[in-house]
C-alpha cells in the first residue's frame, strides 16, 4: 500500500524542532520587536539587529532554507516535507523570515535555480540564500488585470547589448526593500501565441528609470506592496532570465509552486484560529453553560475542523504531485482557493466566538482577518481558478467521458 501519511522519524523529528524553534525563539523575538513584551517596540538598528539574531540562531538550530538544496544552503526538502514546516513556521508572523522561506523570496529562489545561469545564480541566488538581500516579482500592473499576463503593457525594445525597458507596475510585494527584481516585460510585437509576448529580466534596484512611486496602504497597512513607474531603465541582455520570449513560462513555473507554499503557510494561521476558537469556547461561561456546550458554536467548530482537514489533504496531495513531477496545476489552483476562502471563513467564525475581544487587537485574530482577505486574489483571484478548474473538468469529461481526472486523479 504506497499510500502514507506518516512521517519518518527523521521528519517528525525536524517538525518537532520547528515548532520549538518558533515556540521558544521566534514568538518572543516577535513579541520584542512588536513591543508586547512590555517593553516599547523596537525600531530601527534594535529591530534590524533582533531580526537577524533570529536568523542567525534559525542557521545555528540547522533550520535554514527549508525549500533549497543542501548544495546551496539549505534542509533539501522536498513539497511534502517542506509542508511540514512552513505550517509550523507560519504560526508565527516572522516564522518563515526567520527561517528564510518566505514569499517572495522563495518563490524567486526556485526561479533563479531552475531558470538562471551560473553567473545569475552567483550574483542573486547566493546573496538571497546566504540571507544578505531581498527580492521582488514585478509582473502586476494597475491598467491590465493582474491575473491576465498577457494583457502586460510594460515593454522592452533591444538597443545593441541593452534592452531599453517602460512601464507601469504596480502591488509589487518587497519592492521597498528589495536589491533585485525579476521583471516582466512585453518583448514581442507578434508571438505564435499570446503566452510568448513577455521576457523575464533581472534588475538591479535602485538604479535609474526605476523609480518607487509609493507603498500603496493596504487594509494591513503600508507594508511594502509598492507602485513602481518604469521609464527608459536599460538592463544588459546578460540579465535576461530565461529564453526571449519565456517570461509567461516562467512566471507560471514559480508561481505553482508558490501557490502552494501560501496555502502552507495559510494552514498555520487557520489551525491557530481554531484552537484559540475552541479554547476561548472552553473557557467563556454564558447563559447557563460554557461555549463549547452550546449547538451553535459546536456547529462552527465543526465546520472549520472540516475545512482545515481538507485544506490539509489538498496541500499534502498537491505537494506530492509536484514531488512526482506530476502535473499539478489543476490541484494547486483548487488548493489555492479552496484554502484561501477556508482561511477566511475559520478566522471569522473565531472573531465571532471571541466576540468584541476578537474584533479589537488584543487578539492576534483581526490582524490574521486583515491578511487572510489578500489571500483571496493573491496568486489568481478566486474566479480566475474557478473558471480553469470548471475548463479542466470540461476538458477531462470531453476527452476520456469522465471528470477523474479533473478531481486528482485519486485511486477511488
Amino acid at each position: 500500500m504506497a499510500i502514507d501519511f506518516s512521517l519518518t522519524p527523521e521528519l517528525e523529528e525536524i517538525r518537532l524542532r520547528v515548532r520549538t524553534f518558533v515556540d521558544d525563539v521566534v514568538k518572543p523575538g516577535e513579541a520584542r520587536i512588536e513591543g508586547k513584551a512590555g517593553a516599547p517596540a523596537l525600531d530601527g538598528k534594535e529591530r534590524l539587529t533582533e531580526l537577524i539574531t533570529l536568523r542567525k540562531q534559525a542557521i545555528a538550530e540547522g533550520l535554514w532554507l527549508p525549500h533549497m538544496p543542501e548544495e546551496w544552503g539549505g534542509m533539501g526538502l522536498g513539497h511534502v516535507e517542506l509542508a511540514m514546516v512552513q505550517a509550523e513556521a507560519a504560526k508565527s508572523y516572522y516564522g518563515p523570515w526567520v527561517l528564510n522561506c518566505q514569499a517572495p523570496d522563495e518563490g524567486n529562489m526556485h526561479t533563479l535555480l531552475h531558470w538562471g545561469t551560473d553567473e545569475q545564480k552567483e550574483d542573486y541566488l547566493r546573496p538571497l540564500c546566504e540571507g544578505r538581500t531581498w527580492s521582488c516579482f514585478a509582473m502586476t500592473e494597475p491598467e491590465v488585470a493582474g491575473s491576465d499576463p498577457t494583457l502586460i503593457r510594460t515593454n522592452a525594445y533591444q538597443d545593441g547589448e541593452e534592452w531599453v525597458v517602460n512601464g507601469h507596475k504596480w502591488f509589487i510585494s518587497n519592492a521597498h526593500r528589495a536589491r533585485f527584481a525579476i521583471l516582466i516585460a512585453r518583448t514581442e510585437d507578434d508571438p505564435d501565441i499570446p503566452q510568448a509576448a513577455n521576457t523575464a529580466f533581472l534588475v538591479d534596484i535602485p538604479q535609474d528609470g526605476w523609480t518607487e512611486v509609493r507603498q500603496i496602504e493596504t487594509m494591513h497597512g503600508s507594508t511594502g506592496h509598492s507602485e513602481i513607474r518604469i521609464e527608459d531603465l536599460r538592463i544588459h541582455e546578460s540579465k535576461m532570465l530565461g529564453g526571449r520570449g519565456q517570461g509567461h513560462l516562467l512566471g507560471q513555473y514559480r508561481l505553482g509552486p508558490a501557490r502552494l507554499a501560501h496555502c502552507m503557510r495559510w494552514i498555520a494561521q487557520a489551525e491557530m484560529a481554531l484552537d484559540m476558537m475552541v479554547e476561548r469556547s472552553l473557557e467563556r461561561f454564558s447563559h447557563g453553560s460554557l461555549l463549547a456546550e452550546k449547538q451553535g458554536i459546536q456547529w462552527l467548530i465543526a465546520d472549520s475542523t472540516m475545512e482545515l482537514y481538507q485544506s490539509k489533504l489538498m496541500v499534502l496531495h498537491a505537494a506530492y504531485k509536484i514531488d512526482r513531477g506530476e502535473d499539478f496545476k489543476s490541484e494547486v489552483s483548487m488548493a489555492k482557493h479552496f484554502v484561501a476562502n477556508s482561511l477566511n471563513r475559520i478566522i471569522d467564525r473565531a472573531i465571532q466566538v471571541h466576540g468584541a475581544l476578537g474584533y479589537s487587537t488584543d487578539t492576534p485574530l483581526a490582524h490574521m482577518f486583515q491578511q487572510a482577505r489578500w489571500a483571496r486574489f493573491a496568486d489568481g483571484a478566486d474566479e480566475v481558478h474557478q473558471m480553469r478548474i470548471a475548463q479542466r473538468s470540461i476538458n477531462a469529461f470531453t476527452d476520456s467521458g469522465t471528470t477523474k481526472a479533473a478531481t486528482g486523479n485519486l485511486p477511488i
